[in-house]
């Protein structure tokens, strides 16, 4: 069996080379079908993520209602909020503005992150078929202590992705951070369900 280094480099490039052509197509739709590309991966991060953090809380038996209530999530609201949030903040900061990138900034986080967060904590408890009664009392509950956790941990990240990576590529770095928030999210909901549940035992 020949293992020199141009056997292994050969071998190497025909495994990536499957890889490269899926993320020329990613990339592909994305340009050609922003919104139900960002969408369908909104749809699918969630969904993982759902899914890994009922896994790592040590959940046996995952919770399909949940998992379902993340992916329709992600696939009505993932995509489409961001995409219109940054291509009006795009437009209504001008390119030569100074600080520019930092307005952009500012903006994504006293506006999109409290927008995005309400939604998320509202619509989430709505598709695990709780009541709007219910699904209000869970975005009292969570919704400062969510939101100031998100302005701490998730800043710099925030402003990295928008101060040096290219728009047409925003989406992909933001998806990696929206795929560790939401399981930040999904922990904090669960803590917060299974007090509720206890608390009803005790009555």
């Amino acid at each position: 069996m020949n293992n020199s280094p141009i056997v292994r480099r050969f071998n190497k490039m025909s495994l990536s080379r499957p890889l490269y052509s899926l993320f020329g197509s990613y990339l592909e739709q994305l340009f050609n079908h922003p919104v139900r590309t960002k969408c369908v991966t909104a749809a699918f991060l969630a969904t993982t993520a759902n899914v890994t953090s009922q896994r790592i809380s040590g959940a046996k038996k995952l919770n399909q209602h949940s998992v379902f209530a993340y992916g329709l999530f992600g696939l009505i609201f993932g995509g489409t909020v961001p995409h219109y949030f940054y291509q009006i903040v795009e437009r209504l900061f001008s390119h030569d503005l100074r600080f520019r990138k930092f307005f952009l900034f500012l903006s994504e986080r006293l506006a999109f992150a409290p927008l995005y967060q309400f939604l998320s904590l509202y619509f989430l408890s709505l598709f695990e078929g709780n009541s709007h009664s219910t699904a209000i009392k869970n975005v009292e509950k969570l919704f400062w202590p969510v939101l100031r956790a998100n302005w701490r941990y998730l800043s710099l990240a925030v402003y990295l992705n928008i101060a040096y990576v290219p728009p047409m590529f925003r989406s992909i770095s933001s998806g990696i951070i929206a795929f560790i928030w939401v399981v930040y999210i999904a922990q904090k909901r669960r803590r917060h369900q299974e007090k509720l549940a206890a608390a009803e035992k005790t009555k």
